[in-house]
């Protein structure tokens, strides 16, 4: 594989900016200040940094404003075990709002949701099972807004399933107490016409930890935009993701971790699989470490493998550094063709070419599936890439 790397040492770093594979600053440096109002944000035309790479004619109306909710939208369900409260609140409830939209989806997505689903963990509650939220698409345009907040000392499990056909744009707000440890596992497994943009916030308190998986393989256009913040020193972060990009697909995940908070830390690993004439895969890893974010220790990484011919990715680490005062901090970014020689190997000892093909991808997905830690997950997600594979052949 081809692979851009830096690392930069603690006690080594001068205040500046570094970027590797990418002509332009971090966003955060670039975008218009975020807002709840759409009218902050210019309808984009694609020539902006954060929308160069999608293509807006398959957005069906969410960039310019002529996506209208339909009844049918959306079907959320959701699932909690003992400890934990689930409401249906109106766009008055303070407990909204707590991120703002940083384009102008997501500014759409906030002014034109009905109804949110807000989910809160009790102080000190350490759940036994996870919590289970099904977002089911049945066929129309739809704008959503969810809430997650864990009390202090809290730890839970969350899994947010996508499934079916629909035009999505939704904020999802994580928000966590002092001492809190949250892990959510967002599912894409749309069918092939839907439309999914959203942006998830995570607010981190003091020593509390945080990790996110985001499992992208269907619909026509996906677009995620995770975001962590830290609201007192001492929070962690793991951001984790895979994404298999099929023919005719563009999966797009844009990350920025916003070090605003002396000793925190952050770890991003993204690894995605590409198959099929037109598919593709975006990627950018923004981090940002602020001025007062003293102690801070960070890095990211993206690997992508390209499976056949006619496939494309574009891959983007940036990291924005405004203190030399740092633990430590670096990117990597990686890709390549299948390794002819892994399947060499593998076909030399029996084993067909189709079944080493199928070893080879889930062992470069294995680490990142491992990270789940629910084995009905991990199972589904591994049958997954198993079929991908196997209608490609």
């Amino acid at each position: 594989m081809a692979e851009a790397q830096q690392n930069i040492p603690a006690g080594s770093t001068t205040a500046g900016s570094i970027a590797v594979a990418a002509e332009s600053t971090v966003a955060t440096r670039m975008s218009a200040p975020p807002s709840f109002d759409v009218a902050d944000f210019p309808v984009p035309h694609g020539r902006e940094e954060e929308w160069r790479f999608t293509p807006l004619a398959r957005l069906r109306g969410l960039h310019d404003g002529t996506a209208v909710a339909t009844g049918e939208g959306v079907r959320v369900e959701i699932e909690a075990p003992e400890g934990v409260t689930v409401e249906t609140v109106g766009r008055d409830d303070a407990r909204l709002g707590k991120a703002k939209p940083v384009d102008r989806v997501a500014a759409q997505a906030y002014s034109s949701f009905e109804k949110a689903s807000v989910v809160t963990v009790a102080k000190e509650a350490v759940l036994a099972e996870p919590i289970r939220i099904a977002v089911h698409g049945e066929g129309g345009v739809a704008f959503g807004h969810q809430v997650i907040e864990l009390g202090a000392f809290a730890e839970a499990v969350v899994v947010l399933d996508h499934t079916g056909d629909a035009v999505l744009a939704a904020n999802v707000d994580y928000v966590l107490g002092d001492g809190a440890k949250l892990t959510v596992v967002s599912v894409q497994d749309w069918d092939e016409k839907a439309v999914h943009v959203a942006q998830h916030n995570a607010l981190v308190g003091r020593d509390a930890s945080f990790k996110s998986v985001v499992v992208t393989f269907g619909g026509d256009l996906v677009r995620i935009h995770p975001r962590v913040e830290y609201t007192a020193p001492g929070g962690a972060a793991e951001l984790f993701g895979l994404y298999f990009t099929d023919a005719g697909q563009h999966q797009e995940h844009r990350l920025l971790v916003d070090h605003n908070t002396p000793h925190c830390t952050s770890n991003v690993a993204y690894k995605g699989a590409l198959q099929g004439q037109d598919a593709h895969a975006v990627w950018i890893g923004d981090v940002l470490i602020q001025a007062a974010a003293e102690g801070t220790d960070t890095y990211e990484l993206n690997r992508n493998l390209v499976l056949t011919d006619g496939a494309r990715v574009d891959s983007v680490p940036n990291l924005e550094i405004e203190t030399g005062e740092i633990a430590g901090a670096g990117h990597a970014s990686a890709t390549g063709r299948f390794d002819d020689e892994q399947l060499f190997y593998l076909m030399a000892r029996g084993i067909p070419e189709t079944e080493a093909r199928r070893l080879v991808v889930r062992g470069f997905f294995a680490e990142l599936v491992q990270q789940i830690g629910l084995p009905d997950v991990e199972e589904r997600l591994i049958a997954k890439v198993e079929a991908e594979l196997e209608a490609s052949v």
